[in-house]
């Protein structure tokens, strides 16, 4: 994804715009829920206003902006995924269930074997 060289180094400006990031964010989610009796616009509005201002003070951190770069790059790698064909997902799927199905059926007749010659030959017990 990315060639940049990972730097774990922080001042302690950026822990504190990282931690009122987060406690504006549990603002928000926290005020949606007080509001409980207001109208849900007001209910949300005040949600997303607790989120967009924590998004705000997070991007002026700087491993705020290395998240949202991070995430940028991970919704440009998803775009490059090559997604099956209907038929090659089909394919697949079947030859999953075989698969499954003849595992089941190995694993059944495994136990059948060893419960024959556990009870049967061995102890001498029958059923």
């Amino acid at each position: 994804m990315s060639n940049q060289s990972v730097q774990t180094v922080s001042t302690s400006g950026d822990k504190l715009k990282v931690v009122l990031a987060v406690v504006a964010a549990i603002a928000g989610v926290a005020g949606f829920f007080v509001l409980a009796g207001q109208p849900t616009l007001v209910r949300a509005a005040a949600l997303v206003v607790g989120l967009l201002i924590s998004v705000g003070i997070a991007y002026t951190s700087a491993s705020g902006r290395d998240f949202i770069n991070f995430a940028k790059e991970a919704v440009r790698e998803t775009k490059k995924v090559v997604w099956p064909t209907r038929k090659e997902a089909t394919q697949i799927t079947m030859l999953v269930f075989g698969f499954v199905l003849v595992m089941a059926v190995f694993l059944w007749g495994t136990d059948k074997l060893l419960e024959f010659l556990l009870y049967d030959v061995i102890l001498g017990w029958k059923k």
